[in-house]
């Protein structure tokens, strides 16, 4: 951290002007704050998280250099980015979601580690290290299935879900549990990347009255190959993820705005440069549910969306566009 206290300056500069690269493509430290960023994969919700850290430090002032490295989604190589940042001697790391973070943190002790939407921290081993802190997006599970049964009536839920990534475990087990009190039978199928998500919807679909999507990074990274499965089959698909749900034939989703997220991670790191010890800011959750409804697909399906879901919508869509009800 022995540069942090000479980072914050006047001008705001765009993240792309920051950026300066050696010839082997590796980020040259020219004495700005180095900021390494290591992202799970590339899909829309993660590339808002990052586009909103970027752009809350810049309105700042706060001049940086950024090196974003993906995963696609492989463990093995989170924890090659880990210690790639480590050799170039970042002075903050920040992890885009559960795996990434993780790699970080095991890899990290003495620089700040901040982790980005992670769903459970705590379960993830993010929890009371000196170096880190960061932002989660756990989702109000209870919330989404009550709209979900408002909307459909539902009783067999059917769920895709990544085995070996911890967020979509958490919140499979929490769906698990919201459907036994609520008398709904939750019928899941379990992937390990997301090439395997279409075969594994296809398995369950003829056995589920309507299906639920978790920001389970693997499988909203191939939502539209999960939309396809739903649509040929009529059956409404829910989403917990509203940015991933533009352009595909999600019903409703009730989730959080990615882009938002970013920011508030903008605003721990913000936090740390200015003297605060990372264990002391731990973790910030995210508010404020926001709800999409396709009423495209509502036609399609047959479905009337109630007066009072629509009433809270933030985005509704119709003829293709979104609309102002």
């Amino acid at each position: 951290m022995k540069k942090l206290v000479t980072i914050i300056l006047i001008a705001a500069i765009t993240a792309a002007s920051f950026t300066v690269l050696s010839a082997n493509g590796t980020v040259e430290d020219d004495g700005r704050l180095q900021i390494g960023i290591s992202k799970l994969m590339v899909h829309p919700a993660l590339d808002s998280i990052e586009q909103g850290i970027k752009d809350y430090l810049e309105d700042s002032g706060i001049e940086a250099v950024y090196e974003t490295q993906t995963a696609n989604g492989e463990i093995s190589t989170a924890s090659s980015i880990a210690q790639l940042f480590q050799t170039e001697g970042k002075d903050i790391v920040v992890g885009i979601a559960t795996p990434t973070a993780q790699a970080l943190a095991n890899v990290f002790q003495d620089i700040p580690v901040v982790y980005a939407t992670v769903t459970d921290p705590e379960s993830a081993g993010l929890v009371g290290l000196p170096n880190v802190c960061g932002t989660s997006d756990m989702v109000p599970v209870g919330e989404q299935l009550r709209i979900i049964e408002e909307v459909t009536g539902a009783k067999r839920l059917g769920m895709v879900y990544t085995s070996a990534e911890s967020n979509g475990i958490t919140l499979m087990e929490a769906m698990k549990e919201e459907c036994m009190a609520n008398g709904i039978e939750l019928i899941t199928a379990s992937v390990s990347n997301s090439s395997e998500v279409m075969t594994a919807a296809q398995s369950i679909i003829d056995r589920v009255d309507a299906m639920y999507v978790s920001t389970d990074n693997t499988v909203i990274s191939a939502i539209a190959a999960l939309s396809a499965v739903c649509s040929e089959n009529a059956v409404p698909l829910f989403s917990a993820d509203t940015t991933s749900s533009f352009g595909t034939d999600v019903l409703i989703a009730g989730g959080f705005d990615y882009y938002q997220s970013g920011r508030l991670t903008g605003e721990v790191i913000k936090r740390i440069l200015d003297g605060e010890e990372p264990v002391s800011i731990g973790t910030l959750y995210l508010e404020n549910l926001e709800i999409y409804i396709n009423l495209d697909v509502a036609d399609t399906l047959g479905i009337a969306i109630p007066e009072s879901i629509l009433a809270r919508a933030s985005y509704v869509i119709r003829d293709g566009a979104e609309i102002q009800l």
